[in-house]
């Protein structure tokens, strides 16, 4: 059987593939390439408008790739609501070495001095591939993947993928597309260059779409 090492990882990503376990308990992990492909288009991105008072309140603090094991251990815990994850031990080990190696990066939403939410994903080329998000509090998550979308835009990301949909994603626009399409995507995705932000974005890139390209353009 073949070790599972990051450089495997990253070469699965580049065609396609991502690693779960069935369960956090379960020491096992498998592969997958799911047909059809979950994606969130970047150009049709959605934020409902209850969220976007919100984010604009600013009642949280976001940051970036400041608290890495904190977000891959809350996305790797159970609740009332989430009563099983398919984060094992190993792929916690093993995606903390994609972190130190610049490929894996986190999102971070506190409330005062504490992380009530966040999401942590892949980054290839122009690709970002999701893999998991959590909330302690309500709409912790998605103000995480708005700040997420609008720093991927920001910097010339083409693609986001959220490898299946569920009700959750749609409401943000995410869809289904044919494996073979996705596969494109990927390919030409993964050959251009793009760098994952340290910085807060420019949150009109998401907000106020229309009103910034008016201004820059």
């Amino acid at each position: 059987m073949t070790k599972i090492t990051p450089d495997l990882l990253i070469e699965a990503y580049k065609i396609g593939i991502f690693p779960m376990a069935h369960s956090r308990d379960d020491p096992k992990i498998e592969f997958f390439d799911p047909d059809p492909r979950g994606i969130i288009p970047l150009e049709t991105f959605h934020i409902p408008r209850s969220l976007r008072k919100l984010i604009r309140k600013g009642i949280f603090k976001v940051t970036y790739n400041s608290a890495f094991p904190n977000v891959i251990q809350g996305c790797s815990q159970v609740s009332r609501i989430r009563p099983t994850t398919w984060i094992n031990d190993e792929i916690k080990t093993l995606y903390h070495r994609l972190f130190e190696k610049g490929y894996c990066h986190s999102i971070e939403i506190w409330r005062d001095k504490n992380i009530v939410g966040g999401l942590y994903g892949v980054s290839i080329g122009a690709a970002f591939f999701g893999e998991s998000m959590f909330s302690l509090e309500p709409n912790a998550s998605k103000v995480a993947l708005v700040h997420l979308v609008a720093s991927l835009k920001q910097e010339g990301f083409v693609l986001l993928d959220s490898q299946f949909t569920n009700k959750h994603l749609v409401q943000f626009g995410a869809i289904n597309i044919p494996r073979a399409d996705y596969k494109k995507r990927l390919d030409f995705a993964i050959n251009l260059e793009a760098t994952f932000p340290e910085r807060y974005p420019d949150l009109n890139y998401v907000l106020e779409p229309e009103h910034f390209r008016t201004q820059t353009s």
